[in-house]
């Protein structure tokens, strides 16, 4: 998802949007709720409907592969 950052955030970080990725946990008017998924034990985003600028899925990541044995 990209949302919009407020004023004071864009001042802060140089830019007007912010992307959130991660499984969508609650969606409705007051806008959506977003749990990152590559950083276990952060907390879920919650993101105001009217700062909610696009969404789009992500296709699952593709599994790690092992390296191979060096014997």
């Amino acid at each position: 998802m990209r949302r919009r950052l407020s004023p004071a955030e864009a001042a802060e970080h140089g830019a007007r949007w912010a992307d959130v990725v991660g499984i969508l946990t609650a969606d409705g008017p007051a806008g959506l709720r977003v749990r990152p998924d590559r950083s276990p034990g952060l907390p879920e985003v919650a993101v105001a409907a009217d700062d909610v600028e696009a969404v789009k899925p992500v296709p699952p990541r593709r599994p790690r592969r092992g390296r191979p044995d060096q014997t």
